[in-house]
């Protein structure tokens, strides 16, 4: 008897989502972190729409593969603070991300990556003075 379809879970769109972010800020292609991995890059594309759930090894090997901690997963998700759990024991909420949120497009992701990859601070200043110049227009 089959048993009922996977239905993804407020944290694992999170966790997806999270996913996709550093893999972008880190400028790797799906392909890159399936190789880096040992998976497909169509199972990186299911843990980021979270047409999979990411087990806790692959979480740790993600990890790994990305250069960031576990929790930065878990960031911005609800209930995910020692005191926020003692106040909310109801389910937590997607996060306040939207797709409007400028740091869940791609571009800006880019933006970031392309910044810090500037050499020094005075050009990365240079950068910020342009922007505020344009931004006052």
């Amino acid at each position: 008897m089959p048993g009922k379809p996977y239905t993804p879970s407020v944290v694992d769109i999170h966790v997806g989502r999270r996913l996709q972010i550093r893999r972008t800020m880190l400028g790797l292609s799906q392909k890159d972190l399936a190789e880096k991995c040992g998976v497909t890059f169509q199972q990186i594309q299911k843990y980021e729409c979270a047409g999979n759930r990411v087990s806790a090894s692959r979480l740790f090997d993600l990890s790994q593969a990305l250069n960031t901690p576990i929790d930065f997963f878990f960031m911005g998700l609800p209930g995910n603070l020692p005191s926020e759990n003692k106040r909310n024991r109801s389910k937590p909420q997607i996060s306040d991300q939207q797709p409007q949120d400028p740091l869940s497009k791609t571009e800006s992701l880019e933006l970031i990556r392309l910044y810090w990859k500037l050499p020094d601070n005075d050009k990365r200043e240079l950068v910020m003075k342009m922007l505020r110049t344009l931004n006052t227009q």
